[in-house]
């Protein structure tokens, strides 16, 4: 029998195991604390599909849906 890890434990016996690794990849991902693009701080979290808030300076902003895009400098 299999363990499973991660957020992919609610799926259970179902889906298969390819699937169930990048979905844990991307909880993983999103889950994780981002930089912010406007104060550096490593303090945004996701509020919503696109939407993140940064604790260090209050910010809200979009940017992509499970992690923040890399800025062009």
């Amino acid at each position: 029998m299999v363990k499973h890890e991660g957020s992919s434990k609610t799926f259970g016996p179902r889906y298969g195991w390819t699937i169930k690794k990048k979905y844990d990849k991307i909880m993983q991902e999103q889950k994780a604390l981002h930089k912010c693009p406007y104060c550096n701080k490593e303090k945004v979290k996701r509020v919503s599909t696109g939407i993140w808030h940064c604790g260090g300076c209050s910010t809200k902003f979009t940017s992509k849906a499970y992690t923040v895009a890399k800025t062009k400098v």
